[in-house]
């Protein structure tokens, strides 16, 4: 599981092999929102002082109203879900772990660079991608047996009412959410786990202080807050998922999965579709495993015109 890893966005390597300036391109190959939460106006000390436990209280608050977290459970705010992601193997000894694919390949990296074995047959621990990336696949309900669950529900906000928070007051259970996925702001890197009280301390152990940046601290307070924005959001990426998926299987190409934040899509070729994008500067997934999966995410207000063209 070392070295590089298959992930979308990489615009840079992408530009080197196939020219054009930087910002000429559309990176359609992430699951990110294209129009963001509007950053806010912040006070000077964001960025000059270090971050206070009131200033992340704050933000940890909001998160456990905006995700409606039961009382068992607690709630950490980090520097990005990657960086949960990385440390979660940590909280058990290694041994079995069993994680669905195809999916999100950093759980597998994560857990075999602690030790690990993947493994389906009683395993110790059971990573689920709710939904799944790139399928877009949700799940009903928790395997029953493993002493550690993770729960990556980092494209979970487009549904709220399938998420399965619920489930953090067992022992064991974590789920992680993502800050910039649904709110378009990867950049803030800004993510969060949620459950059992002693299993949040350990991971804020690990951590260290200050996890969290000033400037993301107060941005992430003010976007949970904004329920208002949430709502309206879901609403357009919906409009928006069904208008990308008309103009694919116009252009010949067959829905396979996703959601509202991303389209997977069935092709003969998905190398010689990313190719053909390519040539627009439209750069879309494909996936080491699958010859014919395209993954696609969605264009901002002003790309559209441009993606309907290539296509």
């Amino acid at each position: 599981m070392s070295g590089a890893r298959d992930h979308g966005g990489g615009l840079d390597d992408v530009v080197a092999r196939h020219g054009g300036a930087r910002d000429a391109w559309v990176d359609l190959s992430t699951g990110i929102n294209p129009v963001p939460y509007p950053l806010p106006a912040l006070p000077a000390e964001a960025w000059t002082a270090l971050p206070d436990r009131a200033a992340q209280q704050a933000l940890e608050d909001a998160a456990r109203r905006f995700w409606n977290v039961p009382d068992g459970a607690a709630v950490l705010a980090a520097p990005g879900a990657s960086s949960l992601i990385a440390r979660l193997p940590a909280l058990a000894a290694a041994g079995r772990v069993h994680i669905p694919g195809p999916t999100y390949n950093e759980h597998a990296a994560a857990f075999a660079a602690h030790g690990w074995d993947m493994s389906a047959d009683n395993p110790d621990a059971t990573v689920i991608v709710h939904p799944n990336n790139p399928t877009g696949a949700w799940h009903d309900r928790l395997a029953p047996g493993a002493s550690l669950t993770v729960i990556d529900e980092s494209f979970a906000d487009v549904a709220p009412d399938r998420s399965l928070v619920a489930q953090t007051a067992r022992p064991g259970v974590i789920v992680l959410k993502s800050f910039g996925k649904f709110w378009g702001l990867a950049g803030v890197r800004l993510g969060f786990a949620i459950a059992a009280p002693d299993t949040i301390a350990r991971l804020a152990g690990m951590l260290g202080p200050w996890p969290v940046s000033g400037p993301a601290l107060q941005i992430g307070r003010m976007a949970l807050n904004d329920t208002g924005w949430a709502e309206d959001t879901r609403a357009r990426l919906a409009a928006d998922a069904a208008r990308l998926d008309t103009l694919m299987t116009r252009a010949g190409a067959t829905v396979e999965g996703g959601c509202p934040l991303f389209r997977l899509y069935r092709t003969e070729d998905a190398q010689g579709w990313q190719d053909r994008l390519a040539k627009h500067h439209i750069w879309s997934r494909v996936f080491p495993y699958s010859p014919k999966w395209l993954r696609l995410g969605l264009p901002a207000p002003d790309q559209w015109a441009r993606l309907e063209a290539a296509l």
